[in-house]
């Protein structure tokens, strides 16, 4: 028998060196559309050539999109397309190369995104809910601070006279977006009312603050060098600019004050002060109204906290623009820049659709990202790395045994067209939380929060006579919690352009920025 194998694999061998598949596969075999599909996606990546030089980068950061969100994802934007769903892909699933990233922060075995988007951004590993520090800073103490500064590559596009941008559909003073721009010793000391009386008494500044002083804060650090600041700021999170005054509430304010600085400064008066050449929009009509090629700095904040989730943007009082349009805006904006540029890009509500266990919201922001990837590669050109990534993970699960092309948000039909139970005898669906608030029936609400107005409800329900698929269902969560939780597992991270080989096995989070230091030449090694 061994001998038999023997010839039958140098047989093989020989055929397939030779080019002569047919003699040993069947024609049905290497016809099949499967076989043919797989055949052609090799040869394409073998005959890649591969530059490394890039002019710009673009990096994209799904905030919580773990590798189930993308699995999910796909399956939905593809149902909705008229698919079956499970063949397609999402615009940045078919960049040539990939790998797996750990998250993990140096002081935790699941990490938050403070701690793994300074990783990305500066190339260090730190602890969790700090902001582009090294690890031997103490959270929430301001004196920690100083001399455990770490420099983003953001930084050090302006220092190399590129073109910069940051865009966010979360408050710009969040987590990942603030990473790029502010150091804190807490990734929650995004106005001054945020932070202790000790800290601002200190000199500590919070984020917001950091923003709007980004260029003189870093031509302290750097002061031979010329730097002009940033030139796109798209986002949410009006509220940590404003006066805790009445009277400076925009058109869309929610809250009776929209403000919540409580030293009294209008951050986005000193932001238009500092920057003549300048636009600040808050709506979308402001948006509208930009013209790239002659705007060359924007600073927008289009709602008073995050910006609508992608499902509920239709129901903005003063209408904000999609993570689309101002990914394309932005790289409009940028290109004027002769040098090249850096842009960040935070897709960062995917997240809160997960926080709030509302799948169908988290899904609905994965697709729209995956839209901004699409429509910046075709707005960049060849000379630009686009990465594609996440910070972290969710415990989001997709389970069961459903047929082929069965509702990704669908209770589980199994390949015998028969509804399947559990061993309660009840229906369930194919998606699931580990842990969160649990299950609600809201029927066609669309902003995925609407679940915090509700008593947790975790553990099992009968599933029988609600309609799952709508985007008001909050999948079921096993254990109860206030929030769904971040998860550990490994994340993925997708390439294209100049440097994108350099993708691949697993990486440690770190990496992220060296591939963009690799591609713009930053820093010398």
């Amino acid at each position: 028998m061994k001998l038999l194998w023997s010839s039958l694999a140098t047989a093989v061998a020989l055929s397939l060196s030779n080019g002569a598949q047919a003699q040993v596969l069947p024609n049905y075999q290497i016809s099949n559309p499967w076989y043919q599909q797989a055949q052609q996606g090799l040869q394409h990546k073998l005959t890649a050539q591969p530059n490394t030089q890039a002019k710009n980068v673009i990096l994209f950061v799904g905030d919580g999109m773990g590798i189930s969100t993308l699995t999910a994802a796909r399956i939905l934007e593809g149902q909705q397309r008229g698919l079956q769903g499970e063949e397609n892909a999402l615009s940045f699933e078919k960049f040539d190369y990939s790998a797996l990233v750990k998250t993990y922060n140096t002081d935790a075995q699941t990490p938050d995104s403070a701690g793994t988007m300074t990783a990305m951004i500066t190339g260090v590993k730190t602890d969790a809910g700090v902001l582009s520090v090294d690890e031997d800073i103490e959270r929430g103490q301001c004196d920690s601070v100083a001399g455990n500064e770490l420099t983003s590559a953001i930084e050090l596009a302006e220092l190399k006279g590129l073109a910069t941008g940051v865009v966010s559909t979360a408050r710009i003073t969040h987590a990942t977006p603030a990473a790029t721009y502010a150091k804190s010793a807490d990734r929650n000391w995004e106005d001054i009312s945020d932070m202790p009386e000790e800290a601002v008494a200190a000199g500590c500044k919070d984020i917001a603050d950091q923003l709007v002083n980004f260029k003189e804060n870093l031509q302290a650090r750097f002061p031979e060098a010329s730097i002009d600041g940033l030139d796109v700021v798209m986002g949410g999170g009006r509220r940590h600019f404003l006066p805790k005054d009445p009277a400076f509430n925009s058109s869309d304010a929610r809250s009776s004050v929209e403000g919540d600085r409580t030293d009294g400064r209008d951050l986005t008066a000193e932001w238009q002060q500092k920057y003549s050449d300048g636009v600040y929009v808050m709506d979308q009509a402001g948006f509208d109204a930009i013209d790239p090629t002659t705007t060359r700095r924007v600073f927008g904040l289009f709602n008073e906290s995050h910006m609508q989730y992608e499902a509920d943007r239709d129901n903005d009082i003063a209408g904000e623009p999609s993570l689309s349009d101002m990914t394309a805006k932005a790289i409009e904006i940028l290109k004027q820049d002769e040098d090249g540029y850096l842009l960040v890009v935070e897709s960062g509500r995917i997240d809160h659709g997960h926080h709030a266990g509302s799948a169908s919201t988290a899904l609905t922001d994965t697709i729209e990202l995956a839209e901004a990837v699409e429509r910046a590669r075709a707005a960049a050109g060849d000379d630009t790395l686009i990465l594609v990534t996440a910070d972290h993970s969710h415990v989001f699960t997709i389970a069961g045994y459903p047929r082929r092309g069965n509702p990704i948000l669908g209770k589980v039909v199994g390949v015998n067209g028969a509804e399947a139970t559990a061993a309660d005898g009840q229906p369930y669906t194919t998606l699931g939380y580990t842990n969160g608030l649990g299950f609600q029936d809201l029927g066609h609400e669309t902003d995925g929060d609407a679940s915090y107005d509700q008593e947790i409800n975790a553990g099992r329900h009968d599933l029988t006579l609600v309609d799952t698929t709508l985007s008001g269902y909050h999948q079921e969560a096993l254990i109860p919690m206030s929030s769904e939780t971040h998860a550990g597992e490994d994340i993925s991270l997708h390439a294209t352009g100049p440097g994108a080989q350099h993708v691949q096995g697993v990486m440690e989070q770190s990496q992220v920025f060296h591939l963009i230091n690799d591609a713009l030449k930053l820093v010398a090694k």
